[in-house]
């Protein structure tokens, strides 16, 4: 009985899936039966239903060029090196600086995050782009009052005080100041430049100027020839910790089935941070002028690093996956989004396809999804659920549930529209614009290895202690030499 009630489901859903199917071929055997947007969401059901059948065609051709693409990412071991020193450099005698710094006490207890797709191995083409939280701490409780939809907050302390954090309250004593926090951390990275310089006198760093609504210093590397090109940027974002996380935070995302319950549990006894960024709008009051973002920078990090169902997951060569090279194709094909429609995509980030990664990954948690011999596969589920978030308006922030990155007042219907539009369009003629970038040219000259751009301070320093007299003395015996050589011709 059981035998034959369990043939009636399988045989229920043989025919629902021969209609649906049926009903799509029917439709695309008409000609001008269909829209162009219906026909996209049709294929997009097909595509997503053959996905989750683990049985998704990819030609082959289009698979060799995800291949391909997914090689020439990876950033030159030589440019690695280098700039990580130079970051490394600057990084811990900013950090020297501000400890010993007395005219602002509130920055002599920070230590830095290292946070962004750098150090957490997912960025693609040149390491050219560093992102530094600066960890600030204040010794006293707070109050975080929510703003928005869970992102932005004002931070007040629950009494008054007389810590250093005190110059950065409003004229209420309570209120931190996100703007007045922000405007000293450039007062000091300036004053820092002016005694900093880089181990390699040929380089300078330079400070930009302050973007709207951007929660971070930049710093710029350029040679110090004229008309240099930009080298390396750095995002220098001073960060409040906070110990408890907000109540729309606190649900967070299911990935029980992903990382366990136990691995989720350590990651909310973390703290979390909050980041000087402005609330965009008009007419805005006097709290959402000062208001600061949480930011989850660290933790996605952590993520990043443990990103396997298993803990044994890319620790060998045998236990390897494809889930950062599906990250990092996906920023790539973004970024020439972005390019080829620089206006009309404008909101578009790469947060957003990070934002849609994390959700895939509780989706599909088992590590054997995310076989290295499945990543073609693996990146069109990616494009297909980008692509699908953008059809339904609807890309919930990872770790605030209530927060829709693709709301209208976060992205604008029309562009968003435009997304949908594009990218059905990359994933029905092949991607041509997840093309292999332009050759990148190398951050140092081909005669200058990392290990000689370590040792050039040391060597500058011991030609300058070299004798003058000496010199001279040399300089006297060639002149003679030289003397000698004509009269004797």
């Amino acid at each position: 009985m059981m035998a034959c009630l369990h043939r009636l489901r399988e045989m229920g859903k043989e025919d629902t899936q021969t209609e649906a199917t049926q009903h799509i071929e029917d439709v695309r055997g008409e000609p001008g039966a269909m829209s162009p947007r219906q026909r996209q969401k049709d294929e997009l059901l097909v595509f997503k239903e053959e996905v989750a059948n683990e049985s998704p065609s990819v030609p082959a051709e289009l698979a060799n060029w995800i291949k391909l693409n997914a090689k020439d990412l990876k950033i030159r071991q030589k440019d690695r090196c280098w700039a990580a020193e130079v970051v490394n450099d600057f990084r811990e005698n900013l950090l020297r600086f501000l400890k010993s710094s007395t005219d602002q006490p509130f920055f002599q207890n920070a230590e830095f995050l290292n946070t962004g797709s750098y150090f957490e191995k997912v960025k693609i083409h040149s390491p050219d782009e560093f992102d530094m939280m600066l960890k600030l701490q204040v010794r006293t409780r707070l109050s975080l009052s929510e703003l928005d939809g869970g992102l932005f907050y004002r931070i007040s302390l629950i009494r008054p005080t007389r810590t250093p954090v005190q110059a950065f309250l409003l004229e209420n004593k309570l209120t931190l100041s996100s703007s007045k926090v922000l405007s000293e951390m450039y007062r000091l990275v300036r004053k820092f430049l002016k005694t900093y310089k880089v181990p390699d006198t040929s380089y300078r760093w330079e400070v930009n100027r302050k973007r709207p609504y951007s929660p971070a210093v930049t710093l710029s590397l350029y040679r110090r020839e004229d008309n240099s090109d930009e080298l390396i940027s750095v995002d220098v974002v001073p960060a409040l910790e906070v110990q408890s996380w907000p109540c729309p935070a606190r649900n967070g995302p299911d990935v029980d089935n992903w990382l366990g319950k136990k691995v989720w549990q350590e990651i909310k006894g973390l703290p979390c941070f909050f980041v000087p960024k402005r609330l965009k709008g008009r007419n805005l009051s006097e709290d959402a002028k000062e208001s600061w973002r949480i930011s989850f920078s660290h933790i996605e990090k952590k993520i990043m690093m443990s990103h396997g169902n298993k803990k044994t997951c890319c620790e060998s060569a045998a236990t390897k996956c494809c889930r950062k090279q599906c990250l990092m194709l996906l920023k790539s094909l973004i970024e020439g989004l972005k390019q080829r429609f620089p206006k009309e995509l404008d909101r578009l980030c790469s947060y957003h396809g990070k934002t849609a990664f994390l959700h895939t990954l509780c989706s599909r948690f088992k590590d054997s999804m995310w076989s290295p011999q499945k990543l073609p596969t693996c990146f069109m589920h990616l494009v297909g659920a980008l692509e699908d978030h953008a059809h339904r308006a609807d890309l919930p922030h990872f770790f605030v549930p209530e927060c829709n990155l693709f709301s209208s007042a976060s992205f604008p219907r029309r562009a968003l529209l435009f997304l949908y539009n594009a990218l059905g369009e990359q994933r029905r003629e092949g991607l041509p614009l997840l093309r292999p970038p332009a050759p990148v040219p190398s951050l140092i000259p081909e005669t200058v290895s990392a290990e000689t751009f370590s040792e050039r301070s040391t060597e500058r320093s011991v030609m300058a202690t070299v004798d003058s007299g000496f010199m001279k003395l040399v300089l006297v015996f060639a002149v003679a030499f030289m003397c000698t050589l004509f009269f004797e011709t």
